[in-house]
């Protein structure tokens, strides 16, 4: 069993699954007299696996296609990219921008096959900002609601609309709250640099949803846009690409999360023209593609605490996985690379476990009270981060919430 805890597999252990949670897990035989027992025969029981950055309805590279899909369509495009992240062995993915709780709601009661969805609903951007893909000869008018682009993002100046933004996305149910403040690679018209929002209108979000108990993350790439982000509150800092010491120090200091994103700059380089990413896009991938590594060894120099996201664009999803393999080779362990796939971003969730006492509902490990998610895998992926590659093909079991979504070991 792979224990994200301890450095290496532990053999010899049994875990009992009852009403979509863990209820026990020994070294010793598990007597339960309804129990269906499955002998793994030498392959790795593990958590689930999350990832922290997924955008479920940016089905396209090309972000101004989405103006010409309908909500219906874009319903089922989701519901076909979370069944594939549910297939590579993602049990609990964390939407920064766009999923909403009608695909969350979807999720849980059954009737899409995808992981578990913590979402933010629609971002915050400002006028310009990295959430705004208006074309420039826009001047208002249309409908706001019929098209997939206008899911993603927010458009919001000033305190008062922030507040009034923050609290309708609060209102329908969502588990984090996302800010734009930097520019981007896939928007178009902001400098990768700009700095967006003034820091009382990051405050005013941040003091929003903490009032509900909930967070801020950030789109930041900058070392100021980072430091402005964290010291008003920030909880989770989304890419981070151009951090520098002090910035990183700062939310070490405030305990802020980095997820960093490697895999989608490396599809973009590899990929954006075949999908039709814009020639300034491309542009500016490559400044933050060549800093990516460097940030995370900033951060963990930092003590920063690092998660795991991929924030792949439509096509590029099937990459997911990727993500693993590029961050073995910079300077991480493969176990630490899979602490940040499901102990850090279960923290993140606010659904972490402990060994020592039950938790209800907690995820990125395998403790009693925790949510049943499981997989089983051909081999050790300590050993083989390979084995998390492939779309799912060396893993025979995926449960989600005690309920089997693939069972290839079923006699």
């Amino acid at each position: 069993m792979l224990n994200p805890r301890l450095d290496t597999l532990v053999d010899g252990f049994e875990v009992l699954v009852e009403g979509g949670h863990v209820r026990e897990v020994s070294d010793r035989e598990i007597r339960s007299a309804d129990a269906v027992r499955i002998d793994i025969g030498g392959r790795t029981l593990m958590p689930g696996l999350i990832d922290a950055h997924v955008h479920i309805f940016i089905t396209e590279v090309k972000l101004g296609l989405l103006e010409n899909i309908p909500p219906t369509l874009l319903a089922i495009q989701a519901s076909h990219l979370m069944r594939a992240m549910l297939m590579r062995g993602f049990t609990t993915v964390r939407d920064t921008g766009g999923g909403d709780w009608g695909m969350k709601v979807a999720s849980d009661m059954g009737l899409v096959e995808g992981p578990r969805l913590f979402i933010c609903g629609q971002a915050m951007s400002q006028t310009g900002g990295h959430g705004d893909f208006r074309r420039k000869t826009y001047a208002g008018g249309g409908c706001p609601c019929c098209a997939a682009l206008s899911y993603l993002a927010h458009i919001v100046d000033g305190v008062p609309e922030m507040l009034k933004a923050v609290r309708e996305e609060l209102r329908k149910g969502a588990d984090h709250i996302k800010l734009m403040v930097s520019g981007g690679v896939a928007s178009p018209h902001d400098p990768l640099e700009s700095l967006q929002f003034r820091v009382d209108e990051i405050e005013a979000a941040c003091q929003e949803a903490q009032n509900w108990g909930r967070y801020v993350c950030a789109h930041a790439y900058t070392s100021e846009a980072v430091h402005r982000a964290v010291a008003a509150g920030v909880r989770t800092i989304e890419h981070g690409n151009l951090i520098d010491d002090a910035a990183a120090e700062l939310m070490a200091e405030k305990g802020a999360f980095l997820v960093p994103t490697l895999v989608t700059y490396d599809a973009m380089h590899r990929r954006g023209s075949e999908f039709g990413l814009p020639e300034e896009s491309q542009r500016k991938n490559v400044m933050v593609r060549e800093a990516g590594l460097r940030s995370l060894e900033v951060a963990r120099r930092a003590g920063v605490q690092i998660g795991f996201g991929s924030d792949l664009l439509g096509q590029m999803q099937v990459d997911q996985s990727r993500e693993f393999l590029i961050r073995r080779d910079g300077s991480e362990s493969p176990i630490e690379i899979l602490r940040a796939a499901t102990l850090v971003n279960a923290r993140i969730l606010g659904r972490e476990g402990d060994p020592n006492r039950e938790v209800p509902d907690a995820l990125g490990e395998l403790v009693p009270g925790a949510c049943a998610d499981l997989l089983v895998v051909n081999g050790d992926p300590i050993q083989d981060l390979g084995l998390l590659q492939d779309q799912g093909a060396h893993i025979p079991v995926i449960m989600k919430g005690g309920k089997f979504f693939k069972n290839l070991l079923a006699s």
